[in-house]
């Protein structure tokens, strides 16, 4: 039901609208995962990440190093917790260590 000229509308609930109508969420969704990525594993780890992307449902994560790649890889399923405990939601159910 459309809202009538005068009612009152938070700022959230006019920006929640906004991004459902143009679709925009999955873009959000791709920003947000790369921020919880470095907030979540660390500068020290954020140091050796080139690069971050996330597509359909998995997340791929390009490292320098290899002995870290290894390492992480150890701790994929625990990783995969922390990033949608992050999120608030359950956005990534794979990692593809690179």
């Amino acid at each position: 039901m459309p809202k009538r000229q005068g009612e009152n509308t938070s700022l959230g609930e006019v920006l929640k609208e906004f991004i459902q109508a143009n679709r925009l969420q999955s873009g959000l969704d791709k920003v947000t995962v790369k921020d919880a990525w470095h907030s979540v594993m660390g500068e020290a780890i954020s140091k050796y990440t080139s690069s971050v992307k996330l597509e359909r449902d998995t997340l791929y994560v390009n490292l320098s190093s290899s002995v870290l790649r290894e390492e992480l890889s150890y701790g994929k399923t625990k990783i995969i917790d922390l990033l949608n405990d992050a999120l608030g939601k359950e956005l990534i159910s794979k990692i593809v260590l690179r």
